[in-house]
């Protein structure tokens, strides 16, 4: 069977969206045709999206945390786990802790992550990010 022709005939027949959608069945679907509602996706496919994001994140804050490559690996981790969770453009209103992050002071900069109302909608989640900046002193 010659999957790469039947790939271009499905596509062809499907289309290819990179944002969910209703089909003419009224299913949730995305890429080409695939019914999320009662095939969902692979764990594989979950993590290739996973690193793809991650990817996503790391440029997003190599672009724009200027001394981002100063920064102890698990304060960049940390960041990129904010930046998967709320975007890049919500984490930057974060000043005060980048402030922080900049001098290196690292309790301070968790502090004031804590100190959010982010902090109390994500609640453990929080605490443990916070806890990885805090880790960047040790690094």
């Amino acid at each position: 069977m010659n999957i790469e022709r039947l790939r271009k005939q499905i596509t062809k027949h499907e289309g290819i969206e990179y944002k969910l959608y209703r089909c003419t069945s009224n299913k949730l679907t995305i890429g080409v045709g695939r019914n999320i509602e009662d095939r969902g996706i692979s764990h594989d496919t979950a993590m290739q999206m996973l690193d793809e994001d991650i990817d996503i994140c790391i440029n997003e804050l190599q672009q724009t945390v200027s001394y981002w490559d100063d920064l102890p690996e698990r304060v960049q981790e940390a960041l990129v786990n904010l930046c998967f969770n709320m975007g890049i453009k919500r984490l930057m209103a974060f000043k005060k802790t980048f402030g922080y992050l900049r001098e290196g002071m690292f309790d301070k900069a968790a502090d004031e992550l804590l100190d959010s109302r982010y902090a109390n909608q994500v609640g453990q989640r929080a605490i443990d990010v916070a806890h990885m900046i805090r880790e960047g002193a040790e690094d």
